[in-house]
């Protein structure tokens, strides 16, 4: 068994967390009129963003709405989205944000999490952004949502277009 490890009772173990990892990241963003003007092909359009805040007991759950403004900015519903790519710090934190905004299981993390990855501490959202772009040029999909919380309380959310 598996020592938990915030609580002495608590169910988050090592065996449920992400691993962390070394890191370092960097995109380009600029306008598609800029790009075009440079003959650099672009990867995605920002189509709304959202950010929130929770108490910090609850920290995880910060995403839920963040994802709320940024579905709300871009003018989409959640069932409109092709792919979803959410942080997963821990399974129950990941668990608690799917369940809340109903995300259909077939659309999250389709290549893994950070479970399953690693959670590159300082890169996270690049490392988020990145994996679902390519995998929507790859699926040729259309909308796509990048959403992660953040220590102590905070979240953010990213809807993208193909």
């Amino acid at each position: 068994k598996l020592k938990p490890a915030f609580k002495k009772d608590g169910t988050v173990t090592a065996g449920n967390a992400s691993g962390i990892n070394d890191a370092a990241a960097a995109c380009v963003l600029m306008s598609k009129e800029k790009a075009a003007a440079l003959g650099i092909p672009y990867l995605a359009a920002i189509k709304g963003y959202g950010m929130a805040g929770v108490d910090p007991a609850i920290m995880g759950v910060g995403p839920v709405n963040a994802v709320k403004k940024a579905l709300q900015k871009a003018g989409i519903a959640l069932d409109e989205l092709d792919l979803i790519e959410a942080n997963e710090a821990f399974a129950a934190q990941a668990l608690a944000v799917t369940k809340e905004l109903g995300f259909p299981g077939e659309k999250v993390n389709v290549n893994g999490g950070a479970i399953a990855l690693g959670h590159p501490i300082g890169a996270s959202g690049t490392r988020i952004l990145v994996t679902l772009v390519h995998e929507m040029k790859k699926r040729r999909n259309k909308l796509g949502l990048a959403t992660l919380c953040i220590g102590g309380g905070q979240g953010i959310a990213l809807v993208v277009e193909g």
